[in-house]
């Protein structure tokens, strides 16, 4: 069984298969954990990859729902994948629980989308202007930070190497905002300027003198797609007092979603240009 460091997800695809066949053959919880000798809080945990996949609960549950062998065949091959640690499992000790569950998701993400209201998005963010941030907004000791930092260049990393598609949408009040001092806000700049050129990143900067928008007052804000059909899109909401709210109810996804949509639709195209006192349009 492998350490709990927030499920993959191979692991969720596995969970949310148990829980369909389970629905499909007519087994209650109860009927599935007098199987499993458990009880059925049991059942539910493994339902919502919430413990790891043993191999003899996962071929019980599937016997009681009479899966056939040519379906159960590929779901008891998986397991072993699917409990393996995620790639983030290494920096756990500069995770908060939230986040490894979102970097569950995101780590397959196909489209990643984010909206922050007055900084520029994290997954847009240099180490530097990252840095600074966090020395300003967090009591951490130094090696966090760079536990931290070594994270999120990682995450950014293998967002690229995937091809995965990132869109993001921030108002021109971020660019003006002094992270870290002139020389690390020019940076950061620089990094969005040479970013908005990347094939698979789309980069909208609503301008300051821009009228209010569908975004407006929303707080922090990621829409989260995972080609799976066992996975739904994921909201993550960061909202006042440092909570983070993870959402999967689909009606409140897209809910987010429109909004998003209609953000980014009244926003400048990506391809207008910014002028230095973040009037106009445009990528920075």
């Amino acid at each position: 069984m492998r350490p709990r460091s927030g499920p993959t997800v191979e692991h969720r695809v596995l969970a949310a298969r148990l829980r369909m066949l389970r629905e499909r053959a007519g087994v209650s919880l109860q009927a599935a954990a007098v199987a499993l000798g458990a009880h059925p809080a049991t059942v539910r945990r493994i339902e919502r990859a919430e413990t790891g996949l043993d191999p003899y609960q996962v071929r019980v549950l599937l016997e009681r729902y009479e899966v056939p062998a040519e379906v159960a065949g590929p779901i008891m091959a998986g397991i072993a994948a699917a409990n393996l640690p995620g790639w983030w499992h290494a920096w756990r000790d500069a995770m908060e629980p939230w986040q490894q569950e979102v970097i569950g998701i995101e780590s397959s993400a196909a489209l990643v989308r984010t909206w922050h209201p007055a900084l520029v998005p994290e997954l847009l963010r240099t180490p530097a202007y990252e840095e600074a941030l966090r020395r300003i907004l967090t009591a951490d000791p130094p090696h966090l930070r760079d536990r931290h930092l070594e994270l999120l260049a990682e995450r950014q990393r293998r967002l690229e190497a995937r091809g995965a598609a990132l869109w993001a949408l921030l108002p021109a009040a971020a660019l003006h905002t002094d992270v870290g001092g002139p020389a690390v806000m020019a940076g950061q700049r620089t990094a969005l300027e040479e970013a908005a050129h990347r094939r698979h990143l789309t980069v909208q900067v609503v301008p300051l003198d821009f009228p209010p928008h569908p975004m407006t007052g929303v707080p922090s804000l990621h829409l989260l797609r995972v080609p799976a059909p066992e996975i739904g899109d994921r909201a993550v909401l960061e909202t006042a007092g440092a909570r983070v709210d993870i959402i999967d109810e689909p009606a409140v996804v897209m809910d987010y979603r429109i909004r998003l949509d209609g953000a980014c639709a009244a926003a400048p195209h990506p391809g207008s240009p910014l002028h230095e006192d973040g009037r106009g349009a445009g990528k920075p």
